[in-house]
């Protein structure tokens, strides 16, 4: 049986802000998360969601649950919080195309539904709120691009590409940047794989596969997450490769600025998923007033607002993460990273 967290029903009690600003009645939002592969979820997603509803609308109430990368339990879950009255619907669907029968389903019965992170390809949502996934796929690329051609590895020179769950759309526009990024390169993608569940341990045996058949050929790594990425520079250091050569990564999470000070990675993304989350609920409040959110772009013939995010590496991660707050040192610069940290300028 499959574990995963219960649901968390609140109801928010936090200082009103103007009347202006607030949903007019007392309502129902559910907040629904694909998976617990990655952290940032109960870390960062749904604690900024929260403390933006806790803003907007004192009254209402936020129910939170989580469907441990389970299809069939995300359904249940959504059929669930319809149930229990939730008129908007902040959905990260497990699966892109059957959250498609969701929106429909919901649509239907008036409860409205914003699409989280990953989009609905199938069937338009009301509303989109991610981060410029495909762009995040380019921007890390081309940053690895530019990193073996400043370090002498010459055209025609061979990289692995990793891509995240072959189910998740997000995934999917994640993966065309990158080969849009790797295009015109002048480097071969030796392979490429496509990671079920986003599960680093996969991330990591394929990788291993691909480092006993390339070997040394394989000078650089297109990872699509910090997940896969770590999965794929434990399959390197298990395999004695000294230096790693470059992996690229997304999510700045602990794990990833940690490699990054020491190393071992090249590259990540930083987009603190508090930003779509406080956006997602201020579009959730809008549609329970009543009004039609503003969009600023369109994807998949669904209003959306995409966020772009920074390329973080080595030369900017103090600028990037330290200085913006992101993280503090006391939390990264711990045991073995302390002396990275202090020669990248981080702590003193």
């Amino acid at each position: 049986m499959k574990h995963f967290i219960p649901t968390l029903a609140l109801s928010a009690a936090a200082a009103l802000m103007g009347g202006a600003a607030l949903a007019q009645e007392a309502a129902t939002v559910a907040f629904l998360m694909p998976d617990q592969a990655s952290t940032r979820y109960e870390q960062h997603d749904f604690p900024g969601f929260q403390a933006e509803m806790a803003k907007l609308c004192a009254d209402c109430t936020v129910i939170y649950q989580n469907a441990n990368a389970d299809v069939a339990l995300q359904q249940q879950q959504f059929n669930s919080v319809i149930a229990q009255g939730a008129k908007v619907i902040v959905l990260d669907p497990v699966d892109s195309a059957a959250a498609a029968g969701l929106v429909t389903l919901a649509q239907s019965q008036g409860v409205k539904v914003i699409a989280y992170d990953r989009p609905i390809p199938d069937q338009p949502a009301d509303f989109y709120v991610s981060f410029d996934n495909q762009g995040i796929g380019k921007a890390i690329a081309v940053s690895l691009v530019e990193h073996l051609k400043a370090s002498g590895v010459p055209a025609g020179a061979g990289v692995l590409q990793i891509n995240g769950s072959p189910t998740d759309a997000a995934a999917g526009l994640i993966r065309d940047g990158i080969h849009e990024g790797l295009k015109d390169s002048g480097y071969v993608t030796l392979a490429e794989f496509d990671t079920p569940d986003w599960a680093p341990p996969k991330a990591q045996e394929w990788a291993a596969g691909q480092i006993t058949r390339f070997g040394a050929d394989i000078k650089g790594v297109v990872a699509a997450n910090d997940g896969t990425g770590g999965g794929a520079i434990a399959a390197f250091k298990a395999a004695g490769v000294n230096p790693v050569p470059p992996v690229t990564g997304n999510d700045a999470t602990i794990a990833a600025l940690q490699l990054i000070i020491a190393g071992d990675q090249y590259n990540t993304i930083s987009k603190p998923s508090e930003i779509v989350a406080a956006a997602a609920a201020n579009i959730a409040v809008t549609f329970l007033k009543g009004e039609v959110p503003e969009p600023k772009t369109s994807l998949y013939n669904t209003p959306s607002e995409l966020f772009v995010p920074a390329v973080v590496t080595a030369e900017n991660i103090k600028a990037e993460i330290f200085d913006k707050g992101i993280q503090t040192p006391e939390e990264i610069c711990t045991g073995e990273y302390a002396e990275g940290c202090k020669k990248l300028g981080i702590t003193q």
